[in-house]
């Protein structure tokens, strides 16, 4: 499962702008989440007008319900369980189901994430806001959580295209936004950033397995096509 694999000189030329594609995509969206972290740092701890606007608005939803799912958010989307726990299942699961490669990608794709997440909070050290809730780390700017939801959202829409996947996706990231929020763990911008810091990971890293990504799903396709001969 190799690119040698596409052979036709048009296949060809179709796999490098794939991955030119993917690649630009994917920077874009990291530099558009550093250049917002460098907005946000070149304000000191001021934080912008939309962030204090949104905080705000969340305070005055105070709710048993929404305390709760944000609490679990907070439980499923980082620390042990969500650095660990939820990405090696998945790529267990995507092994299990015949997806060597899928599996391979995610885990890859999820370990960029948390690089560029980390660079990025050193890098700025935004304060978090004063109301959190909950146990942190140090640096506001990217959230880790939103990076980690955008980051397997992507990767499951780039070996899963299908449209209830990015339906999915989009609302597992904006729910963790939500509550990373609510919580008051992270501004706004905070989860803006981290959401293009994963996807962007996520895309940059899919240029590299593009290939082999096409060719695993070609062959199970076949061997399901054969199966049911």
């Amino acid at each position: 499962m190799t690119d040698e694999t596409f052979t036709e000189p048009e296949a060809r030329r179709q796999l490098n702008a794939t991955r030119l594609w993917l690649v630009l995509a994917g920077l874009v969206l990291v530099v558009t989440a550093a250049a917002l972290g460098a907005w946000a740092f070149s304000l000191g701890d001021e934080p912008f007008a939309i962030d204090l606007w949104w905080n705000t608005l969340v305070v005055s939803w105070e709710s048993s319900f929404m305390l709760g799912f944000s609490l679990f958010m907070n439980f499923v989307g980082g620390g042990w369980f969500g650095v660990l726990v939820v990405p090696v299942g998945s790529a267990l699961a995507l092994l299990v189901a015949g997806h060597r490669w899928a599996a391979f990608y995610l885990l890859v794709a999820l370990i960029l994430s948390a690089g560029l997440v980390q660079i990025l909070k050193h890098l700025f050290g935004r304060i978090r806001p004063e109301e959190i809730i909950v146990l942190s780390d140090h640096g506001s700017f990217p959230s880790g959580h939103v990076a980690n939801a955008a980051t397997m959202s992507v990767a499951f829409l780039v070996i899963f295209p299908r449209l209830w996947v990015f339906i999915v996706g989009t609302a597992w990231v904006a729910l963790m936004a939500l509550s990373r929020t609510y919580v008051h763990a992270h501004w706004l911008s905070d989860t803006l950033g981290g959401a293009c810091v994963g996807g962007g990971a996520a895309l940059i890293v899919a240029a590299l397995f593009v290939a082999r990504l096409a060719v695993e799903d070609r062959a199970r396709t076949a061997t399901a096509l054969t199966g049911r001969a």
